[in-house]
């Protein structure tokens, strides 16, 4: 097995026995970092600080990592043009920060007979958003409503969080 020291110097090929030999010398352990390699890789180390290091850098790529999340709006078919404004704006937001957006409109009454006009106004919708974000699922009517999934542009959610950061940096 190939044997790397502490710090980081190859000490060679060495057998089982001669690698937990020049471990012990140095009050560490043996540990393998490679065994699918030919020959497999072996490091000598502290495994305390050696298993610290191996969740460290886990919770860093954890951090990292972007679960999607999906924000839902509801609507009506009659809804006033300034609420129509804001639930556009939070819409716009959502999808800014990477986030899918699962539009509802609610259908009441006589408004079940006439669902063309709420199809109209999901489309009205999508044009509103097209430049933050893409229909995923178009709008289906399901019973007295009718749902699309709006999905933002990729790397959308990277640049508000990088717009974050630079906020942050300015403010110090």
């Amino acid at each position: 097995m190939r044997v790397i020291d502490d710090e980081g110097k190859q000490l060679g090929v060495l057998s089982i026995q001669q690698a937990l030999v020049a471990a012990q010398q140095r009050g560490m352990d043996l540990v393998e970092v490679a065994p699918n390699a030919t020959p497999p890789v072996c490091r000598i180390v502290d495994f305390g600080k050696f298993k610290y290091e191996q969740e460290k850098k886990e919770r860093e790529a954890r951090k990292h990592q972007h679960a999607t999340k999906l924000k839902e709006i509801k609507i009506r078919l009659n809804i006033d043009p300034h609420d129509y404004e804001t639930k556009l704006n939070h819409m716009r937001g959502f999808l800014g920060d990477g986030m899918k957006v699962k539009v509802t409109m609610m259908l009441r009454g006589r408004e079940n007979a006439h669902p063309e006009y709420g199809d109209q106004m999901m489309k009205k919708i999508i044009r509103d958003v097209e430049e933050h974000g893409r229909p995923e699922v178009m709008p289906k009517l399901m019973g007295r409503s009718i749902t699309m999934m709006i999905s933002p542009f990729r790397g959308a959610g990277k640049k508000a969080a990088e717009g974050q950061r630079d906020n942050e940096k300015d403010e110090s």
